[in-house]
């Protein structure tokens, strides 16, 4: 599901329920959606109950009639209200198969060019280049001290580690004797094909912010598949198709997360 396929799921959505006569409030004539500034917050939100509770009504209320009502649509995993009644939307990648995701992440040609990032002279000094292009595009809050240390609390870490591990994968499998062929995938892996099938957008935008959090949240996604869904063979067992398409999608992953750290001007190496 597209963000133009998720904003016109949530305006018929209100559509429906002003119909329905469960919330008496103007139609507006289109839904705005985003990409939520911190991982966690699902794949988008948008601040349409607030708007329509301009009209009256509380907004966490009418938030919760378009919750109920949006858990209903394919395509949509999940629903949560955050705040005053903001909406946070986690896709389930039903848009397209998993199959068809990790080959089109395959046939792909991303930008390469590095955005405009001018990281403070004092920054790259005292934290180093790659860190210092992540502050650039970190939130205000973050403890730039953080950037310097190899721990989950390191959001440049966690995206590296994700790369690592897919690169390591990819090598492990090679000395194991198979291949990645893009396949049925598990339905843990829903989140996962979602910021993949993002990834297009994203980096087209040229939002080196935007770009930033999508890398965290497809390598928080990545991490959390990888260790429910086993990618190489356990002890003597062979490796079967499930294992070949575990392993396209963790190589797609890969590219993604190379692909994005490189326009952030950040390198990606293959060992950490």
């Amino acid at each position: 599901m597209t963000p133009a396929d998720l904003s016109r799921t949530v305006l018929h959505t209100v559509r429906r329920a002003v119909e329905d006569d469960e919330l008496r409030v103007p139609v507006p004539e289109r839904v705005s959606v985003r990409v939520p500034p911190h991982p966690g917050c699902g794949d988008y939100a948008t601040n349409v109950a607030l708007q329509l509770a301009k009209a009256g009504g509380d907004a966490r209320e009418i938030a919760g009639v378009l919750r109920r009502r949006l858990l209903a649509q394919s395509g949509i995993a999940r629903v949560d209200i955050a705040g005053p009644g903001f909406l946070n939307i986690t896709l389930d990648g039903a848009g397209a198969s998993g199959e068809e995701i990790v080959r089109e992440v395959f046939a792909a040609e991303y930008e390469q060019d590095s955005l405009p990032l001018s990281p403070r002279v004092a920054e790259v000094a005292r934290l180093g280049g790659d860190a210092a292009r992540w502050s650039a595009v970190s939130p205000p809050g973050l403890d730039r001290s953080l950037l310097l240390v190899q721990k989950d609390s390191n959001p440049l870490f966690r995206v590296r580690y994700a790369h690592a591990r897919a690169r390591a994968l990819s090598r492990n499998a090679h000395d194991l004797g198979f291949d990645a062929l893009p396949g049925a995938v598990d339905s843990s892996s829903g989140p996962l094909l979602g910021a993949l099938a993002d990834h297009a957008r994203v980096s087209a935008a040229r939002a080196p912010e935007r770009l930033a959090r999508h890398l965290e949240r497809t390598a928080e996604a990545f991490l959390k598949w990888q260790a429910a869904c086993p990618v190489l063979p356990r002890g003597d067992e062979k490796p079967l198709a499930v294992h070949r398409a575990r392993l396209a999608l963790a190589e797609a992953t890969g590219k993604v997360l190379a692909n994005g750290l490189t326009q952030l001007g950040i390198t990606a190496p293959a060992h950490l």
